[in-house]
């Protein structure tokens, strides 16, 4: 007959309190209870643990090198069962998170930081890649939620609205505009825009049509197969101007400015939504919903 945890902490209550009454009180147990607990144990292992005597109880040799064995024992145990509880609950494990946008400002950088700092003990993972690439991430599992700029719905997924943010103009510190606070849509309808033909290039592009096309204006637009920071990186020269996020604007590129861009209702923003598999079991990702959910006051649904 195997023994359990109960019995290893009732025989270490016994050694460390040297009598089966003061260990019987500490442990809010019955001492007859305890007393016959420990008899079991003794006879599963085939040798006295202790000497008895109105005194109390002293721990034999076999019963001294047994119970420091136990104490191992149920330290690994308690310390198995705290980790899978913190797993269970969010509190642990892992998190993984995709974006294609820049992450040196804005919402997702400060909203990873603030959950990094609440949840220590829960690996953050991220990965950056396109849209396309992101939701097929989605769908193996390799990610757990997906942050990208819009409010399209995708078969499969759940989707939840959580922030927007502002949106810029990166100029060349040299154009006639860059000495503004800030530039409305009209004032750039002269200028060639530069735009990465992968993520987030297209969806920049079809918000710079929907803006401007309502004006009659005929957009100058150049996709290249340049990633957004090499476009960056090359606007001081006056080769056009691009228009970017606020997730970029902590990101300081030679002979670039960055100003916000207004619209007919003030500052014109872009919205985030969070993609995610209804079926992810994942609990550290339920709970970083829930952080969102807190953090940003928003109404949505977990499952």
């Amino acid at each position: 007959m195997p023994f359990d945890i109960r019995q290893l902490r009732f025989a270490i209550a016994a050694a460390d309190h040297s009598s089966f009454h003061r260990a019987a009180i500490a442990l809010d147990v019955e001492q007859s209870t305890l007393s016959r607990s420990i008899q079991k144990l003794e006879r599963v292992v085939g040798v006295a643990l202790f000497r008895r005597s109105r005194a109390g109880v002293v721990t034999t040799i076999a019963g001294a090198n047994f119970i420091r064995d136990a104490r191992q024992i149920v330290a690994k145990t308690e310390h198995l069962v705290s980790a899978m509880r913190a797993s269970g609950q969010g509190r642990a494990g892992s998190l993984r998170i995709g974006s294609y946008m820049p992450v040196s400002a804005g919402n997702l950088r400060g909203t990873m930081f603030a959950w990094s700092e609440s949840n220590p003990n829960v690996e953050m993972n991220g990965k950056e890649a396109s849209r396309a690439s992101l939701l097929a991430g989605l769908d193996t599992g390799e990610i757990d939620i997906a942050i990208l700029p819009g409010e399209t719905d995708h078969a499969g997924m759940r989707r939840a609205g959580l922030w927007s943010e502002r949106v810029f103009a990166a100029l060349p510190a040299s154009h006639p505009l860059a000495g503004l606070d800030h530039v409305n849509w009209t004032q750039l309808r002269d200028d060639t825009f530069i735009l990465p033909s992968k993520d987030p290039g297209p969806e920049i592009r079809d918000m710079l049509i929907a803006r401007l096309s309502v004006w009659g204006i005929d957009l100058n637009i150049k996709m290249q197969n340049l990633s957004r920071e090499t476009i960056m990186s090359v606007l001081g020269g006056g080769s056009g101007i691009t228009v970017t996020s606020e997730g970029s604007a902590g990101t300081q590129y030679p002979d670039v400015v960055l100003r916000e861009v207004h619209g007919r209702h003030g500052v014109s923003r872009v919205g985030y939504s969070g993609y995610w598999k209804s079926e992810n079991e994942n609990p550290a990702l339920r709970r970083f919903l829930a952080f969102v959910r807190d953090r940003y006051s928003l109404s949505f649904e977990l499952s």
